[in-house]
């Protein structure tokens, strides 16, 4: 063998490598219930994001595997949701306080006006 087949050999392994690498990393993601995205793989496997989308066999498995969780939700929107459900039934909560606290200054307030109007009768009675 010359040092140029050697050469496409090598390559070739490698490429079959990161082929292994980026197939075991998809299955990671759908196995977590991960959304499956470009930056996530590059960071998990290290290679370029050019691997990804010009590597056909990577590209189709990618592709399939984000058709897969066309349904899914990232479980951190779950979380969050819960999050801001929560939030939102407190803030209800405080506004139904004070709507009470303001329907109750105003009955003060009305009794406070009445008993202000005969004392000012009772005033101007003694005039």
């Amino acid at each position: 063998m010359n040092k140029y087949d050697k050469m496409i050999e090598e390559n070739k392994k490698r490429s079959a490598e990161k082929v292994a690498v980026s197939r075991a990393a998809i299955r990671e993601l759908q196995e977590s219930r991960e959304y499956i995205s470009v930056p996530k793989l590059m960071k998990m496997t290290g290679l370029s994001r050019g691997f990804f989308y010009k590597n056909l066999t990577i590209r189709k498995e990618m592709d399939r595997a984000i058709e897969q969780q066309a349904g899914l939700v990232d479980p951190r929107r779950e979380i969050i949701d819960k999050a801001m459900d929560n939030q939102i039934e407190l803030l209800q909560q405080k506004v139904a306080e004070q709507r009470y606290e303001i329907e109750q200054l105003k009955k003060k307030n009305e009794k406070l006006q009445k008993a202000l109007n005969k004392k000012d009768l009772g005033f101007i009675k003694n005039l």
